[in-house]
C-alpha cells in the first residue's frame, strides 16, 4: 500500500551536507533551521537575534523547509552506542562515568578532549548517525540530494524571491576570513596563559570535529538507520544540551 510520500515527485537539492548537519545536531529550543529548497543553503535563525518579521517571513514561504533536529535523547543513545566500542577499558569507564545525569554532553566530550585518535573515532561515529538521519529525513520530503556546483554562477533573483542571506537575518555584515583572524589575534593577546591554553584545546576540538566529519562523509559504506525508541534511558539527561560546539549558532553567534 502506497502513502502520500510515494506518489510525490522527487526534487532535487544542492544539499550543504555540513550546514544541514550543523542543523541538525543543534536542537537548543532557541535555534531554528531551515533548508532552501533552490539554492540547497541553511539558514539559521535564533530567538533573541533574529528579527521576528524576517522569521515570520520565512517560516510562511514554501520555498524554506523547517529542520527537525535530531533530540537530545536521541544523541545520548549514540554515546551510550559508541562507549562499548571503546577498546581501552580505563577510557570506556570513565566515559561511562562521564554520561550519567545532566551534563552528560559535556563531560564526555571533556574526557574524550585528552584522547585525540579515539575523539576522532566517536567524531566519525557521531557523523554518520547524522548522515543516516539527515538522508531518512531528505527522503521523507521528496528530496534527492545532488553535488553542489563548485562556483555557482551569479544570478540576480528578483527581489521578492531573493534568498534571504545570514547577514540580513541578523542585522550583520559579512566578515572575511582575514578579518576574524586579526579579531582572534587581538583577542587572544589580551589573554593568560591558562586561558590561552583553553583557546588552544577548543581549536584542537573543533579541528578535530571537522577532519572526522570529513572522512564520515567520504566514506563508501553507511549504517543503517536505527528506529529511535520510544522513552529515554535510565539517567538519559532530557533536558541536556549537546556538545558545545553543537549547541552554539554557527553564523548567528559570532
Amino acid at each position: 500500500m502506497s502513502n502520500e510520500n510515494d506518489e510525490r515527485p522527487m526534487r532535487e537539492v544542492p544539499i550543504d551536507w555540513e550546514a544541514l548537519e550543523d542543523a541538525f545536531e543543534n536542537n537548543a529550543p532557541e535555534v531554528h533551521s531551515y533548508l532552501h529548497l533552490s539554492t540547497g543553503e541553511v539558514l539559521r535563525v535564533v530567538d533573541g537575534i533574529a528579527d521576528p518579521e524576517m522569521h515570520t517571513r520565512i517560516a510562511s514561504d514554501s520555498v524554506y523547509l523547517r529542520i527537525e533536529p535530531v533530540s537530545s535523547r536521541e544523541q545520548y543513545r549514540w554515546m551510550e552506542r559508541y562507549i562499548p566500542m571503546v577498546d581501552e577499558p580505563e577510557l570506556r569507564g570513565r566515559l561511562t562515568q562521564a554520561i550519567d545525569g545532566k551534563g552528560a554532553f559535556r563531560r564526555f566530550k571533556d574526557v574524550l578532549m585528552s584522547h585525540g585518535p579515539e575523539r576522532e573515532r566517536w567524531f566519525a561515529f557521531r557523523s554518520e548517525r547524522l548522515r543516516v538521519f539527515m538522508e531518512a529525513w531528505l527522503a521523507a520530503h521528496a528530496l534527492t540530494p545532488v553535488a553542489r556546483p563548485a562556483a555557482a554562477p551569479v544570478v540576480e533573483p528578483p527581489q521578492d524571491s531573493a534568498p534571504i542571506s545570514q547577514d540580513q537575518l541578523s542585522g550583520r555584515r559579512g566578515r572575511s576570513a582575514d578579518a576574524l583572524r586579526r579579531q582572534v589575534r587581538e583577542v587572544t593577546d589580551t589573554l593568560g596563559i591558562r586561558d590561552l591554553d583553553k583557546v588552544l584545546a577548543f581549536a584542537e576540538f573543533v579541528k578535530a570535529r571537522r577532519a572526522a566529519r570529513t572522512f564520515g562523509h567520504r566514506r563508501d559504506g553507511r549504517a543503517e538507520g536505527e528506529a529511535p525508541l520510544e522513552s529515554s534511558p535510565e539517567g538519559s539527561p532530557d533536558d541536556d544540551e549537546p556538545e558545545p560546539s553543537s549547541s552554539v549558532p554557527n553564523t548567528l553567534a559570532r
